[in-house]
């Protein structure tokens, strides 16, 4: 049986922008009809199928109250697989004992490059037991403060695209939803890189 999508289970419009308290209370009805009591009765085939469904809303829920994984999940809808989350990308890099690759920003290839240095440097004197040079700490708190910054800052301009997401789909307008997903595409897959870089530092530094 063919599931709607997340926003039509929810009775929404495929907007970015949603009201979470609506969708709070309409996911906690919607839960208790579907209630392992409510079917403890019934044949297994319908214990089952409650089952399913109660899995299926979960899944809807947890991602569309989540603005990232919302708008991933919207992406997905419009046909479009972004790296991070490809399953393809997943497997292989399990299966040769690595990290998926990601293609760094043309305008963080420096600094990006700088930033491994520094923390191959942090590596090197952590397993020789020795103390890291504080130039080298110095320099991992910086480049901490300002990728974490640049998340902040691309976290406005989603906002700004989550709007004209919606004005877009509202007006069935087919030229400014293309766009406002080519630009999404391309704020998230450098929100995934630079999260990366923060991550990598964070671990280094705590």
């Amino acid at each position: 049986m063919n599931q709607p999508d997340y926003f039509a289970l929810f009775d929404l419009p495929q907007h970015l922008n949603i009201d979470l308290t609506a969708l709070e209370t309409t996911f906690y009805s919607m839960s208790r009809k579907l209630h392992p009591d409510r079917f403890a009765s019934r044949p297994v085939e319908e214990q089952q199928t409650a089952l399913a469904a109660s899995s299926y809303l979960n899944d809807a829920y947890r991602t569309l109250r989540s603005p990232i994984a919302r708008t991933e999940y919207l992406l997905s809808l419009q046909g479009i697989q972004l790296e991070e989350q490809s399953r393809a990308a997943t497997d292989a890099a399990k299966a040769s004992g690595g990290e998926k690759k990601q293609v760094a920003p043309p305008d963080l290839l420096e600094e990006a490059f700088e930033l491994n240095m520094a923390l191959e440097e942090m590596q090197f004197a952590r397993k020789a037991q020795e103390t890291p040079d504080a130039a080298v700490l110095a320099d991992l708190e910086a480049a901490r403060l300002k990728f974490t910054a640049m998340l902040d800052h691309l976290q406005q301009q989603l906002e700004v695209l989550w709007t004209a997401w919606d004005a877009a789909f509202d007006a069935n307008n087919a030229e400014a939803k293309d766009k406002a997903v080519l630009d999404m595409i391309a704020l998230l897959n450098r929100r995934s890189y630079i999260r990366n870089l923060v991550r990598d530092v964070n671990a280094e530094l705590e």
